[in-house]
């Protein structure tokens, strides 16, 4: 049974981490599946929009799989490169929503602290457990916490283990959006939609512009030139969406 399962239904792939016997932990087969499967995603033109799951009702990821006693040597950073933990960052172009719920712990938690758009059950548990159990690995999930979440609260995870419910994610802004455990998948594909309904090589272009100028000073990135910027003007897409403005009609996207 293949621990990632990967479909691409026309411009949307889904992706579901699939090892519910152990939480979703992450170990090194589902790294490279998932290394795989952001590659193909980030290759595969006709692909616009990635939604992240899991299976099971009990957790969306556990986090890496610390039971492994034989990790390959060849593991890629955890969750397929996304994270950048002990192997190098992969930048996924498409715009990612993470649907989580249950457990998102430690690695699985920065799994989905990468993604652009999360919703949440109200299930959902967020935590950083690294202190309480007494292993520290790659500190990824930290660094990104302490810049998404307002300082005291983020250090107050990292330092004790607290937790998070998904009512208080939803207030601090760390995810989009917190439903009942039942409309988790309907709220999902409602923000689906929302993505396809924009020019997805525009969408593409801005992901790519912010992600790359996020730690600059607002100097220099307001000063910067963005390639995918740059090429979107000469696009098919931009042509159609100045004639759609003037013709008082939606837009009919190629992602040309």
């Amino acid at each position: 049974m293949a621990s990632v399962n990967f479909t691409i239904d026309g411009p949307v792939a889904r992706v579901v981490l699939n090892r519910p016997e152990a939480l979703n932990a992450i170990d090194s087969g589902m790294d490279a599946q998932l290394y795989d499967v952001w590659t193909e995603v980030n290759r595969n033109p006709e692909v616009r929009v990635v939604v992240l799951s899991g299976t099971g009702d009990r957790a969306f990821c556990a986090g890496g799989d610390i039971s492994e006693v034989d990790p390959s040597p060849q593991q890629v950073a955890l969750g397929g490169g996304l994270t950048g933990i002990g192997g190098e960052l992969l930048t996924l172009r498409k715009p990612l929503i993470a649907a989580v719920h249950g457990f998102v712990l430690g690695g699985g938690f920065e799994l989905a602290l990468c993604a652009d758009i999360i919703v949440a059950a109200d299930t959902a548990v967020f935590s950083m457990p690294e202190v309480k159990i007494g292993i520290m690995a790659g500190p990824g999930v930290m660094h990104r916490a302490i810049r998404q979440l307002p300082h005291r609260v983020a250090m107050a995870m990292i330092l004790t283990g607290e937790r998070l419910s998904a009512e208080e994610a939803l207030h601090y802004g760390l995810v989009n959006e917190s439903v009942s455990y039942g409309e988790l998948r309907p709220a999902t594909e409602r923000w689906v939609e929302k993505l396809l309904a924009v020019s997805p090589l525009a969408a593409q272009a801005a992901k790519d512009a912010v992600l790359s100028s996020q730690a600059h000073p607002i100097e220099v990135a307001l000063s910067t030139r963005y390639p995918a910027i740059d090429s979107y003007a000469a696009s098919a897409d931009h042509r159609e969406g100045r004639h759609a403005f003037v013709e008082k009609r939606r837009p009919k996207w190629r992602g040309e």
